[in-house]
């Protein structure tokens, strides 16, 4: 484990002991062997003075919803000390009551819930408290001799508590069992199949003390010659099979999912392993992991159907096995799968929470593999994971969940994206909550941000390019929902007797033929998708051409007729497709100031005239055709195919 103490960043706390809090924090933190997303909790003890001019005793803890590697001063809730230690005085204490008891006695209304952990905290007395989830003390505890191996290493200098409950319970446990107890005498406790917590007066000194004593499970795994999993190649998934999967989890979950595919080499091994069956249904590394991962994952064969079903089964028998007759039954849908041979997948309602599925099975198969070389994993009970994943505690935290946006969930692809109305539906989808694969022939598709976006440079008229792109959507979000068509060109204007084959034929490649290899491809994924629909971007010329732009107005025709037939053809799939035909968008890249200057004074109108020259002489932008075409993929148009809708401001030709 290393030490990442750096005395310039300490120094520049200027001794300020919240200050030193965050820093430490930091440093544990960034280091994912020890804690992942929330995991963990660090506390310091501050005398203050308060309003009254009196002194008294402070417990900074992290409050709940805060993550180690990110949090702030105000992060940390302020709770009177002697509170929370007349609070461990009690008998018994409802988790609920607790957590009204300890905000309280907060000296800030306005800062977050403390830790469920704080009273165990305020027991430790010492200034600084630190507590992980470290990887390789979980990985010896969670094996059958895993108590002798821990007291082997750690001796006598740190208190070995066994498993109970987190909060009132655990706190209980360490009350009873350190009254007329020298804590001089440790340097912090193993929670068996749970963590670790190191303490003292110095912010130093305490996180010395967590790095030292996790170095020691780590060196103590190396003395056993226990090895990391090999390197190995993945099989080709069968992207069909994932889109299936995808679609099967959804339903399980009754909302729209994200699934992506791990198919990295130490995945791979894990996958298959002789007796991952066997291994997979044991539970998480940690308990703390239940109410993202569930206690096992989803496990991957030949039919997904199949699959799901046999997992939606088990998770009803164990929850009827274990409802004491009060709760009410969770989604049954797996958070995770193992597929052998390819990898893993994490489901999620946001990029962001598959994101941290993947980062906890990361550090689960690690762990899970290391145990097996000391005689095998060996979880909590199903009894004991159970009432985790069925804390009052843990609900209300999945009670506070934001509220989902119209798209989330589901999945969009966009060509054409790097620019104009392409852009801004990307844009539009991602504030809805979609996630994006944004495809352009344009260097500058990769200036998008955001995590929600794939962003492929493509040449939509390349069908091993178009087929390339597809497979990373597919690997990256598991399926297909959306599709918006904008790719296309407006290729210069020509009398059809001094038309060249070039631009005739250059117009009809991407304008027509890109299209209808883009829904050859995504048709199959689209039949798997959730409310699949597409959306193509049309033209006013199609209903009302003009002369001189054959080209274009043929084979935005040529789409237009190819999108009503996919509608029909495509519509026993549930699958929409409908079209929009904007008019006079001018905040696109072919519009130059120039340009817009030339065509205005052509017209005898001034640049603002010329772009409100409509029945409701309003300007037309990118952005109102962004909006509509991603309001059609969504429930107001569920029951609407093969549409044309203009977008003009009101063209008088076309009405």
């Amino acid at each position: 484990m290393k030490n990442r103490w750096n005395e310039a960043d300490a120094n520049a706390c200027n001794g300020d002991p919240l200050k030193l809090r965050v820093y430490t924090s930091h440093l544990q933190g960034q280091e994912p062997d020890l804690v992942l997303h929330g995991g963990g909790n660090t506390s310091v003890k501050i005398n203050e003075t308060n309003v009254f001019g009196e002194a008294e005793d402070i417990l900074y803890v992290k409050g709940s919803g805060w993550d180690l590697a990110t949090i702030k001063a105000e992060g940390f809730a302020p709770v009177n000390l002697a509170r929370l230690l007349q609070m461990a005085e009690f008998e018994t204490l409802t988790d609920i009551d607790m957590v009204k008891y300890q905000r309280m006695a907060m000296t800030n209304p306005s800062a977050p819930n403390p830790s469920v952990e704080a009273i165990l905290h305020a027991l430790i007395p010492f200034k600084f408290v630190d507590h992980t989830h470290a990887d390789a003390v979980v990985a010896i505890s969670n094996t059958p001799n895993g108590e002798e191996h821990i007291r082997n290493i750690y001796g006598d200098h740190m208190l070995i508590v066994p498993y109970v409950m987190p909060g009132f319970i655990l706190a209980k446990k360490i009350y009873e069992m350190t009254k007329d107890f020298d804590w001089g005498s440790i340097e912090g406790m193993i929670l068996l199949n749970h963590g670790i917590f190191t303490f003292h007066d110095d912010a130093k000194a305490s996180y010395d003390l967590m790095v030292r004593n996790v170095s020691l499970a780590e060196e103590f795994l190396a003395t056993q010659e226990v090895v990391e999993l090999p390197d190995t190649t993945a099989q080709q998934p069968d992207l069909l099979t994932m889109a299936r999967v995808r679609k099967e989890v959804s339903e399980a979950w009754k909302m729209p999912v994200l699934a992506s595919l791990n198919h990295d080499r130490k995945a791979v091994s894990y996958s298959m392993l002789p007796n991952i069956t066997d291994i997979a249904d044991r539970g998480p590394l940690t308990p703390d992991h239940i109410i993202r991962t569930k206690r096992n994952p989803l496990m991957v064969g030949s039919d997904p159907v199949e699959d799901v079903g046999r997992y939606i089964d088990a998770y009803a028998k164990y929850f009827e096995d274990h409802n004491p007759g009060n709760l009410t039954q969770l989604d049954p849908a797996p958070r995770w799968a193992i597929w052998p041979g390819k990898g893993t997948m994490a489901f999620g309602n946001s990029v962001k929470n598959m994101n941290i599925i993947h980062d906890i099975t990361a550090h689960t198969m690690k762990s899970i593999h290391q145990a097996e070389q000391l005689g095998g994993w060996k979880a909590l009970s199903k009894k004991d994971l159970f009432e985790m994943e069925y804390w009052s505690l843990e609900q209300e935290k999945l009670k506070k969940g934001a509220k989902r946006k119209a798209l989330q969930g589901r999945v969009a692809l966009v060509t054409g994206a790097a620019s104009g109305i392409g852009k801004a539906c990307v844009e539009s989808l991602l504030a809805q909550g979609a996630a994006v694969a944004a495809i352009d022939i344009s260097e500058s598709v990769h200036e998008f941000s955001q995590k929600e976006v794939l962003d492929i440079r493509c040449d939509v008229t390349d069908s091993s390019q178009m087929e390339e792109a597809l497979k990373q959507t597919i690997v990256h979000f598991g399926g297909l929902d959306m599709v918006i068509a904008n790719a296309g060109i407006f290729p210069k204007s020509f009398a059809i007797n001094k038309m060249d084959d070039d631009t005739w034929s250059k117009s009809l490649d991407i304008n027509v033929t890109s299209q209808q290899k883009l829904f050859t491809l995504t048709q199959p994924y689209l039949a798997l998708g959730v409310d699949p629909a597409i959306v193509i971007i049309g033209s006013k010329n199609v209903p009302a051409p003009g002369p001189g732009a054959s080209a274009y107005s043929v084979a935005k025709a040529g789409l237009t007729q190819l999108g009503r037939i996919a509608a029909m053809e495509f519509g026993g799939q549930g699958i929409r497709v409908n079209i929009l035909h904007p008019n006079a968008v001018y905040d696109t890249a072919i519009w130059t100031d120039e340009v817009l200057a030339a065509r205005a004074k052509h017209y005898g109108l001034t640049v603002q005239e010329y772009k409100t020259n409509n029945i409701l002489q309003t300007e037309v932008t990118s952005n109102d055709v962004a909006n509509l075409a991603v309001a059609m993929l969504g429930p107001l148009f569920a029951k609407t195919t093969g549409a044309q809708l203009p977008i003009d401001g009101g063209n008088e030709r076309i009405i």
